[in-house]
């Protein structure tokens, strides 16, 4: 697993996450949380190219509130 970034905020329905450096994973990748719980999909990547940030679109029954703060990981 890579760590991906940590989530920075919400909005629309999505997770916002900050990438550490200028890599980030391919859309479509599916995110894990800390305890290998699957939190979404990739579905955005913008902003600055040294560190962008991603959307992140939520599975079913994930609460997006509770992920603020949170590092996530790519399978």
């Amino acid at each position: 697993m890579k760590r991906v970034g940590s989530v920075v905020r919400t909005a629309q329905g999505l997770a916002i996450v900050r990438s550490p450096d200028d890599s980030h994973p391919s859309l479509g990748t599916a995110l894990v949380d800390e305890e290998l719980q699957t939190v979404g999909d990739v579905v955005d990547v913008f902003g600055p190219v040294d560190r962008p940030y991603m959307a992140v679109s939520p599975d079913d029954g994930v609460h997006l509130p509770t992920l603020v703060g949170a590092a996530l990981y790519a399978r």
